[in-house]
């Protein structure tokens, strides 16, 4: 977040929460110490700007800081993926409670609509902004659609089932 500008742990948290959140969500619990590590190893540099009276504290990458990120990014290194989701932890489990299976998975549609409904939204905002930002949300767009997609033919095939059964 500080390769696209100096911030504070209060303006990390409202970008992440407005971008990456939907992919890569972060709380105040895991940026501020963070911060201090990274800032401990020479990677950010932080500086107190007071605002409105109150102690505030921003951080700018360093030097060395970008040339981390540049490794980071250049590494050849398979990328971790990990999805936590709780409606797929049920459906795991579905077999157990069966008749509660499509209202699960109805749940996990809607979910996925309203989230849907919100990267939408950003698109408009997005639409001139940088590559790699632009391609993300295109990417978290065509994923949503999916998810939704997938739940709608699940419960037809599940409807079937039942119809058969």
């Amino acid at each position: 977040m500080l390769a696209l500008g100096k911030r504070s742990g209060y303006e990390i948290k409202r970008f992440v929460d407005s971008s990456t959140r939907h992919f890569w969500a972060a709380s105040y619990g895991q940026i501020y110490p963070e911060l201090r590590g990274l800032e401990s190893r020479g990677l950010v540099r932080g500086r107190p700007e007071p605002s409105g009276g109150r102690a505030r504290m921003t951080y700018e990458l360093t030097e060395e800081g970008n040339e981390a990120l540049r490794t980071w990014l250049a590494a050849d290194e398979e990328p971790l993926f990990e999805l936590r989701d709780e409606g797929m932890l049920k459906l795991f489990f579905s077999d157990s409670l069966p008749e509660r299976r499509i209202e699960n998975i109805r749940a996990m549609r809607a979910r996925q609509e309203r989230k849907l409904l919100a990267l939408r939204a950003i698109e408009p905002m997005a639409s001139g902004g940088s590559t790699g930002p632009r391609l993300t949300l295109a990417l978290g767009i065509e994923f949503t659609q999916w998810f939704i997609d997938w739940c709608d033919a699940a419960e037809r095939r599940l409807a079937d089932t039942d119809e058969k059964e």
